[in-house]
């Protein structure tokens, strides 16, 4: 066989090696969530809220951490403190132990008060990830990826969207609930974040 038909085949021979590998990865590989290299989306949980952590916090170190703030109040068999400042609440359940359960923050925007509005500092009440009253709801995302559940609600006749997120898959030593109320869209501008509830058990 001449020189030139022996390059010839071996050309054809690799080409068509080439063509059979392709063909076996056909359809392409689609990634799953677990796969080593597909993108992930934002996947975090939250372990505290306002400086306490629910189910391991306690009713005496809350009482210490809101000294500031005077003497708890009580309502509903929980405990409250208020800046009257900034209209900022910060509310406790405890379980039969003292141990925190559910922790509440939230800023009263609707009752016609001018000191309290959307604008201007509060009292620096957030999540472990930074998350504050006042926020934009955008940053709600952000930090702790698209909520499981997106629903419409309302106060005092003002429209709202409650964003939910379950925490279950972090394991049962983590706060299991999170919700976010928020301000609705207006103008193609995000809310604001109104209340933050975090939770060691179901809500």
């Amino acid at each position: 066989m001449k020189r030139a038909s022996t390059r010839f085949w071996l050309c054809a021979s690799a080409c068509a090696f080439l063509s059979s590998s392709a063909l076996a990865q056909w359809p392409p590989r689609l990634y799953r969530i677990d796969d080593k290299y597909s993108p992930r989306p934002i996947r975090n949980n939250e372990l505290t809220l306002a400086g306490l952590h629910p189910g391991k916090s306690t009713k005496t170190r809350a009482s210490a951490l809101y000294k500031p703030f005077g003497a708890p109040r009580s309502e509903d068999a929980a405990s409250f403190w208020i800046d009257s400042d900034s209209c900022e609440k910060v509310t406790l359940d405890f379980d039969e132990k003292g141990v925190i359960q559910t922790i509440h923050v939230g800023i009263n925007v609707f009752n016609g008060q001018k000191s309290c509005q959307l604008v201007g500092p509060g009292v620096g009440w957030k999540t472990g990830k930074g998350l504050t009253l006042r926020a934009s709801c955008a940053d709600v995302a952000k930090l702790y990826g698209e909520p499981d559940s997106r629903s419409p609600s309302t106060k005092n006749g003002q429209p709202l969207e409650l964003l939910y997120y379950a925490f279950d898959w972090a394991g049962p030593d983590v706060p299991q609930v999170m919700e976010v109320v928020c301000t609705a869209e207006k103008e193609g501008k995000p809310g604001r974040v109104v209340e933050i509830t975090l939770a060691a058990g179901s809500l």
